[in-house]
């Protein structure tokens, strides 16, 4: 399996409720509405920080997590045009473009 996280912070002038409702209400659903989406994402995960006293405020406002069972089916859906026209230029909506992070990477289990 291939894994690729991104790391997101919200753009200027939003706050953390505003990112996370336009991430959950209006990016996802734009994704999911793509057949590509269907057809090559295994597993979707968004993880939200949560008041952590102790810990150092967080980096980021969401981290996201897209599992695909090859590097192709990455490929494919990265550059197809429903992507590259729909949902890739809604991310200026809310992301700091600039702050923007991600891993191509395959996990490696270490407990559990």
């Amino acid at each position: 399996m291939i894994k690729l996280v991104f790391t997101l912070k919200r753009r200027e002038g939003m706050t953390h409720d505003e990112f996370t409702h336009y991430q959950r209400n209006i990016h996802r659903p734009l994704l999911l509405s793509i057949p590509e989406a269907k057809q090559y994402i295994r597993r979707f995960v968004v993880s939200y920080p949560v008041p952590a006293p102790n810990f150092p405020e967080p980096d980021y406002d969401s981290v996201v997590e897209t599992w695909f069972d090859t590097m192709d089916d990455l490929n494919a859906l990265f550059f197809c045009e429903n992507w590259l026209k729909t949902v890739d230029p809604d991310h200026k909506n809310f992301v700091d473009l600039n702050s923007f992070g991600s891993i191509i990477s395959e996990e490696e289990v270490v407990v559990g």
